[in-house]
């Protein structure tokens, strides 16, 4: 009896010790991983310091940025492209991560996965061997980097050459932060530097690529609507002092939680604007005894790029054009859509949006009539989604990399909600 219960003991302090040996070696390995997380993030941190970092002087600027100040209900629904995904958040955003994990399962090579993340991270353009560790913390949903902070921007001194794809910024890594101010106060932070590009539209137009008349003039002057620049609108201008230290309370300053129609404010500040930007359909078209055929006529009004507006590169548009009979009962259709599914994103030069702002694009239909009344009117009808829909190999190849049926469940979700058409605008014309 005393053997066997010593047997036992021997037995429990064998598989205690085994057990602590697991349980350190786990928590060595966890250590290892951290310490070489804080390795490269650190690396990156020395050039890129950490808005927070600056928040210590520029405590308003980096309220905006965050979204700490004046939330709205639409900023507070936290994820919502089309309510409020501001520069200081976006990189955390669930549908960021669900886009991204999506065309990452159409196989890019490493240099489209840099360019993509290039606007989201620009840090990767001068640590671009750092981009698949920054993919992998998004996709893990624990992100410890920074996507588009205040070093991000303040580092550029510059745009690219004609020609070069987006995006055109050029960083200039170093100690010096550039701004608009041509005589910035010395400070013993950091030293500052004066850039033109801040007060003009091929700064935005560098990431935002789609938004000018122009997309193709890399050296887009900064009056593009007669003396109104991207800042005009999107960085609310105000006077004080970019400070909140020192410095002269009379200096133009800019807002910095980039307003845009999407979150309230720009809008609601003329309700003629709307009237204005957003986008009309025409119909041109001729019946013959089988077919109709014309042209359908997409115009933007005055703003300088399209409207309603998004990423440049996920957007989808779909023009429908429908016969109905006498009755109301449709005859015929056609579709066309404009677009790129995920596999050709990133994969050649990147089109020219469905319609440049100023301008009209003419969309030519011809629709046989083959059963049915004659066709007494034509609809034309403009539509668009935030994000490309998958087909169903690449949803489930992506959803097959997550970890949980939440997760699964949350993605179809986000998959759904963002690539359901939305209602622009529309025509009906008599025959």
């Amino acid at each position: 009896m005393a053997k066997s219960t010593l047997l036992t003991g021997i037995w429990a302090v064998l598989l205690l010790g085994t057990g602590a040996v697991l349980l350190h070696g786990g928590a060595a390995a966890q250590r290892a991983d951290n310490q070489g997380a804080a390795e490269w993030i650190s690396e990156i941190e020395k050039l890129f310091i950490r808005s927070e970092d600056c928040k210590q002087c520029h405590d308003r600027h980096y309220e905006e940025w965050k979204g700490m100040r004046e939330q709205t209900p639409d900023l507070k629904t936290f994820g919502r492209v089309d309510a409020a995904l501001l520069h200081g958040t976006s990189l955390e955003s669930p549908v960021f991560r669900t886009v991204l994990g999506l065309w990452l399962q159409t196989n890019p090579a490493p240099e489209q996965r840099r360019q993509c993340l290039s606007c989201h991270v620009p840090a990767v353009q001068v640590f671009s061997q750092h981009t698949d560790k920054i993919i992998g913390q998004v996709l893990a949903g624990k992100v410890q980097v920074e996507g588009i902070g205040c070093a991000s921007c303040h580092l550029i001194n510059g745009t690219a050459d004609a020609g070069v794809p987006p995006p055109t910024f050029k960083l200039q890594p170093g100690k010096v932060l550039y701004g608009p101010y041509a005589e910035p106060e010395e400070n013993l932070v950091h030293p500052s530097g004066q850039s033109d590009l801040f007060r003009g539209a091929n700064y935005c137009a560098s990431c935002h690529f789609d938004k000018v008349k122009d997309v193709s003039r890399r050296d887009l002057p900064g009056e593009i609507l007669k003396g109104t620049i991207c800042q005009d609108c999107h960085m609310e201008p105000s006077t004080g002092s970019s400070t909140s230290r020192r410095g002269a309370m009379t200096r133009a300053i800019g807002r910095h939680w980039f307003r845009g129609v999407v979150i309230p404010g720009i809008m609601l500040k003329n309700r003629n604007l709307q009237a204005e930007w957003m986008p009309r359909v025409d119909i041109e078209a001729k019946k013959t005894e089988k077919t109709v055929e014309g042209t359908v006529l997409v115009r933007v009004g005055s703003l300088p790029h399209s409207f309603p507006d998004g990423d440049p590169v996920l957007k989808q548009f779909w023009i429908t054009v429908t016969l109905k009979d006498a009755q109301g009962r449709v005859v015929a259709t056609e579709q066309h859509r404009f677009g790129l599914p995920y596999e050709q994103i990133a994969r050649g030069p990147f089109p020219d949006p469905l319609i440049k702002g100023g301008t009209t694009r003419r969309v030519s239909f011809s629709i046989a009539v083959t059963e049915g009344g004659p066709p007494e009117t034509v609809d034309a009808l403009l539509t668009y989604a935030l994000i490309p829909e998958p087909d169903a190999a690449l949803r489930d190849r992506y959803l097959a990399t997550l970890k949980s049926d939440k997760e699964r469940t949350e993605a179809v979700r986000l998959i759904q909600e963002y690539s359901q058409p939305r209602v622009l605008t529309f025509r009906t014309k008599t025959l």
